[in-house]
């Protein structure tokens, strides 16, 4: 680590606290960057980093994911997402297509894009074929995708969109009887693009020490010392520790096409059920591009467990921060990365995916120490 790193530690380490400290770390890139720096073997005992709600995959519409393996196997289209979503299973027996990987397999026209330019390349690539893009992310991976819609789509791409806003996930857990939080790390990704003012409510109305941060271990660092000494001198406030990228009011361009391009709507998450005003769709003006509307809605209200995480798989638990990963019932066995039984062991914002890159291979008890 830097000098800068190491000032952070020690400072971090001589702090006096009232006692052990739950921090939540919204962000899957800054669960990342912790499990790969050693962070949480670096700090006190006493404190305790949370991974949170940070992950679109994990989250994304288990309802969703199972129409666009539908689309694609039964309908004259190329189904394009991003590459993670391709491994991600839904509830349908074993015998049956269970992800999009599953369905190209299977003869279906799927295809990974590793980004929204490169869905319309492929778009243009087959004028005379009808391609959906399943758009799925969350605040910074949708301003792309509006910058996509507003530069005008071919007449033969369409969108499935599960976009879902960050801040309305934590706001709900907060509201809940048993957030079990001291202080959070806020994402610094979305508040470059929606400005740090969107998480003033966690400190103004919740009383919990914020603070935003980069993906380097030395902002990470500062953003844990500014909420811990926020909290030991009982003074919640919002601490910018990523300032060389988040400005205030944020990327006024990136928020102009979000607010031109979508509506914001309740929306449910997976394993989760629905969070008020959370979710991006099409705004009318762009109806002629919503796959919703002009491909037939699968019909299965004899699937069982639609929407919901698989049986067994503690992925929710993980998402809201109530268990760690590797407290998962299924963590290592049978869910791992090869085989990923929930989506929290798919991606590579996925908690579970990265403590298991990280070398966490066992489950562990509630009573040992992520």
């Amino acid at each position: 680590m830097t000098e800068h790193a190491h000032a952070c530690l020690k400072k971090i380490q001589e702090l006096t606290l009232p006692g052990p400290v739950r921090i939540m770390n919204v962000c899957g890139g800054h669960e990342r960057s912790i499990a790969l720096a050693g962070l949480r073997t670096l700090l006190p005992e006493s404190i305790r980093l949370i991974p949170g709600p940070g992950c679109p995959v994990c989250i994304c519409p288990e309802e969703d994911i199972h129409q666009a393996i539908q689309w694609a196997l039964n309908e004259p289209v190329t189904l394009v997402s991003f590459g993670d979503m391709l491994r991600v299973p839904v509830n349908v027996p074993r015998n049956q297509v269970r992800s999009l990987e599953a369905a190209k397999a299977a003869g279906a026209d799927v295809r990974a894009v590793a980004s929204p330019l490169d869905a319309v390349r492929k778009t243009r690539a087959q004028p005379d074929r009808a391609v959906i893009f399943h758009a799925v992310g969350f605040e910074t991976t949708l301003a792309p995708i509006a910058a996509m819609i507003a530069q005008g789509l071919p007449d033969n791409l369409y969108v499935l969109m599960s976009g879902r806003l960050t801040w309305p996930a934590v706001a709900m857990l907060l509201e809940s009887a048993d957030a079990g939080l001291d202080a959070l790390i806020a994402p610094g990704h979305v508040a470059t693009v929606m400005g740090p003012e969107e998480w003033g409510f966690v400190a103004e109305r919740h009383g919990l020490p914020t603070a935003i941060a980069g993906f380097t271990p030395e902002s990470l660092l500062e953003a844990t010392y500014a909420v811990l000494r926020q909290l030991r001198d009982g003074q919640p406030s919002l601490a910018n520790c990523y300032g060389v990228a988040v400005k205030p009011g944020g990327n006024p361009l990136a928020r102009r096409l979000l607010d031109d391009m979508f509506a914001v709507v309740d929306a449910h998450w997976r394993g989760i059920g629905p969070i008020a005003r959370s979710g991006y769709v099409l705004k009318p003006a762009y109806a002629a591009h919503d796959a919703r509307r002009h491909f037939p809605i699968a019909q299965d209200a004899g699937r069982r467990r639609i929407g919901e995480m698989p049986a067994g798989c503690d992925c929710a638990r993980v998402v809201l921060g109530k268990i760690s990963p590797a407290e998962c019932r299924l963590y290592g066995s049978p869910c791992t990365p090869r085989t990923p039984v929930g989506p929290c062991m798919v991606s590579d914002e996925g908690a579970c995916r990265i403590w298991w890159a990280a070398g966490i291979r066992e489950r562990i008890g509630r009573e040992t120490r992520a």
